[in-house]
């Protein structure tokens, strides 16, 4: 009845079957469990008749075996990996890929696939689970001095990056410029036909014809002839100079000759015919046409009497009154004399530029009066002209006023500063300020507060650049700036504006400005503030000076035979003969995993695998019940044969 112990077998089999599916579904929720596999081989055969040869016509026989049974050949660990999830705690770790975490108990080497590590009171990094201490790349303990200081570097260059204006905005000098040109101006003339003395028209008759002025309005001439018919032409000359703003005389030949007091293109004169049949107009041979005065351009014998604004000429010893202010603001008053200090247009000018100490006077092409600053920068300058109030001639100076044309600017500045640092930890400010130069060229004048230091090295000059934006001839410039601190110690700074031909670090285009310093190598002494472990298990420092220092390395340990590992319990594992040593190495080399902070690894227990897998082993413990039972049920039949 070997068919008793044969599912006797079955049934423990599947018994130790059962509890390795109990033991995966226990630890679902277990960080870093890898589930386990039980396999199964039948266990040795009882012969009861051995394979034979055929002979003699006789064909042969397969041997007669009957099995004992199964026994639990093996339990194997599926090393797959898990899926990850995110804690945010710094030390939570979680491997991905091949490999284990190396801990110690100070006598004994472990291995683990769960990373909840922590820091204990002596700032080592240990397994929060056990207490063993994590190891690292080289099987060293890890121990983090979170009270270590990032000791300061003083600074020893700084870098430029964006652009200056390519537009030029200054040095500029301010310039003003008159409203209109100063000009020669020549009335409007007109003369009659007619030159007789007396005109003979009938006996006490009325003649008239009408002026207007500037098209101003109609200003009326009536005359009325003698009994004898007789209208003089000194008498028509006389009636038309009695007008406002016209002159009327006759010339040597006995025309008579109108000319407008006004004079230049604004001058207009125009006569209106009068009623038919007694038109004035026709009878001395006036034209109707409009006739207009002229302007030409200042001569050397231009007349002040002569500019088109001039209403009444002027006559010796009147003063012209100016006024205004230097570049400096320094006021200007100061009379001109008509025939003492001149009579001329240009003369007038040249004693307008007398008054200024640093800004010229003098007439543009279009014969504008131009006051410009000989120095760049901002400026006040001013000019105003006026007819002294005692004066017998007049000119309406207004309509040549002076207003800014060009506002005086000083030279393109674009500026920038940073925090520098000595080599003791303090932190001073550094101004740099770019200036562009009348050639186009940049100086950068560094500087620092008074109370601070001194900056004992002269400006950078001959900063250029080619068409394109780039730098050029940057080589050949020393831009090492020296300061001396108040507080003790000299310090020299490098500065670094770019490559030539390059478009890294300072560049020039457009209009706007954007350059900054992006970068110095200094900083002062900076605390601990936070850590992170990156993918390689580096453990990195952060510091608030902004410095970054790796602090130690999470190692990871990689077998030849992961299932060799003999599991010790509580997620660790121990190395035995079957797995090989460990090879202690960094996460990312060669085969080994990354290692990711802030995470753990989950269980890789598949529930719905594990469920199937127990109804497996239950079909089977039952199926062996079942033998048991019925072999039980045959024995009792035969005891009751007896």
């Amino acid at each position: 009845m070997s068919s008793l112990l044969s599912a006797l077998s079955g049934l423990k089999a599947n018994q130790n079957w059962m509890d390795v599916i109990g033991n995966n579904l226990a630890n679902t929720n277990t960080s870093g469990f890898k589930s386990s596999r039980a396999s199964f081989s039948d266990s040795m055969t009882r012969t009861l008749r051995y394979a034979s040869l055929g002979m003699g016509g006789q064909g042969g026989v397969n041997p007669m075996q009957i099995g004992s049974g199964v026994a639990l050949s093996s339990i194997s660990n599926n090393f797959a990996q898990g899926s990850l999830t995110t804690t945010g705690r710094t030390f939570d770790l979680a491997l991905q890929g091949n490999g284990f975490f190396a801990l110690s108990d100070g006598n004994q080497s472990y291995y683990s696939r769960t990373g909840t590590f922590g820091l204990d009171v002596n700032q080592g990094l240990v397994d929060q689970r056990s207490g063993n201490q994590v190891l690292d790349a080289t099987g060293r303990t890890i121990t983090l001095d979170m009270e270590r200081v990032f000791p300061p570097q003083g600074t020893g260059a700084v870098g430029f990056a964006g652009t200056l204006p390519a537009v030029v905005t200054g040095p500029l000098a301010e310039i003003l410029t008159g409203a209109t040109g100063l000009s020669h101006g020549y009335p409007a003339t007109l003369v009659s036909g007619g030159s007789q003395g007396t005109y003979n028209v009938g006996p006490n008759e009325t003649w008239e014809l009408s002026v207007v002025v500037n098209s101003g309005a109609a200003q009326e001439v009536s005359l009325t002839s003698d009994g004898a018919g007789n209208i003089s032409a000194a008498s028509i000359a006389a009636a038309i100079d009695g007008l406002d703003d016209v002159s009327a005389a006759l010339t040597p030949g006995g025309n008579i000759e109108l000319i407008t007091d006004g004079k230049g293109n604004d001058a207009t004169l125009q006569i209106q015919a009068g009623a038919a049949p007694n038109d004035l107009a026709s009878l001395v041979g006036l034209s109707t046409l409009e006739i207009s005065g002229t302007e030409t351009a200042v001569t050397a014998a231009t007349d002040l009497s002569n500019l088109p604004a001039n209403s009444v000429p002027y006559a010796a010893g009147d003063q012209i009154v100016v006024s205004g202010e230097d570049t400096d603001g320094t006021a200007i008053n100061a009379v001109f004399t008509y025939g003492t200090d001149g009579t001329t247009v240009n003369e007038f000018v040249s004693y307008l530029d007398s008054l200024y100490t640093d800004a010229s006077v003098s007439l543009n092409a279009s014969g504008q009066i131009v006051v410009e600053a000989q120095t760049a920068g901002d400026a006040d300058l001013l000019l105003s002209i006026s007819d002294d109030n005692s004066s017998v001639g007049s000119t309406n100076w207004s309509s040549y006023g002076t207003s800014v044309t060009t506002a005086g600017a000083g030279p393109d500045k674009v500026t920038t500063s940073t925090e520098v640092y000595t080599s003791d930890g303090v932190a001073h400010t550094l101004t740099l300020s770019f200036e562009r130069q009348e050639d186009g060229s940049w100086t950068l004048v560094p500087s620092v507060p008074a109370e601070e230091g001194t900056v004992q090295s002269s400006s950078i000059t001959g900063i250029t650049f080619d068409e394109d934006g780039t730098p050029l001839g940057l080589g050949s410039l020393d831009t090492t700036v020296s300061i001396q601190w108040t507080a003790g110690g000299s310090q020299s700074i490098q500065v670094d504006l770019g490559q030539d031909g390059t478009f890294e670090g300072l560049t020039q285009f457009g209009s706007t400005a954007n350059a900054w310093i992006d970068e110095q190598d200094g900083y002062g002494q900076g605390e601990l503030a936070n850590l992170q472990v990156h993918a390689n298990g580096d453990i990195e420092g952060y510091y608030t000076n902004g410095q970054v220092a790796t602090l130690a390395t999470v190692g990871v340990a990689l077998f030849a035979n992961d299932n060799g590992l003999q599991d010790a319990g509580g997620g660790l594992w121990l190395a035995s003969a079957n797995s090989g040593t460990a090879t202690l190495g960094n996460a990312q080399s060669g085969n080994a995993a990354t290692i990711m902070g802030g995470a753990l690894e989950n269980s890789n227990v598949d529930t719905a695998e594990e469920f199937v897998r127990l109804i497996e082993a239950q079909r089977g413990f039952q199926a062996n019940a079942r033998i048991i039972t019925t072999q039980d049920e045959l024995l009792a039949e035969a005891v009751n044969l007896i």
